[in-house]
């Protein structure tokens, strides 16, 4: 996980429609971004995780910034995703593990006794200027945008 106060790697990555969005965008556009990073899509937890966002995006909305989910899912499984949930923010796919190694989320897990590599639920808030202001490793699905969003109130 990276660390706050520290500036949060560029990338650019094809959204559920395969359009390219690079995380300096929602910068220049004077936002913070919100950008939480899951296992897979249509799963209890991750499911749980994405509506809870959805749920409270407005609120993000009004505190100037953007919601980013990213996983290695494909752009048409994120699409899928997104209109069986109704969820009105980014999804990106990394397919390539490009930002999910850059923000070190890629680890050796437990699944079932096994031991295999995925994607540890961690969440950054990364201000207007590109730094991380907030970061937390294996978050928990239904509480994670409500810890956000009461950082973002305090700050």
């Amino acid at each position: 996980m990276l660390e706050t106060n520290t500036k949060a790697p560029d990338f650019t990555l094809p959204d559920k429609d395969g359009r390219e969005v690079s995380l300096s965008s929602f910068a220049a556009e004077g936002k913070k971004t919100v950008l939480y990073f899951y296992s897979k899509d249509n799963t209890s937890g991750c499911t749980k995780q994405a509506l809870a966002f959805a749920a409270a995006y407005d609120d993000f909305k009004a505190l100037g910034c953007e919601v980013v989910g990213i996983s290695k899912d494909s752009a048409a499984s994120h699409a899928k995703f997104a209109e069986k949930n109704a969820l009105p923010f980014v999804l990106l796919s990394d397919s390539e593990l490009l930002a999910i190694k850059a923000y070190d989320v890629w680890h050796e897990k437990k699944n079932y006794g096994k031991t295999v590599m995925g994607v540890v639920r961690t969440s950054y808030i990364i201000d207007e200027n590109g730094v991380i202001i907030w970061a937390k490793q294996k978050v928990k699905p239904d509480l994670n945008a409500g810890e956000m969003l009461a950082f973002l109130r305090e700050e």
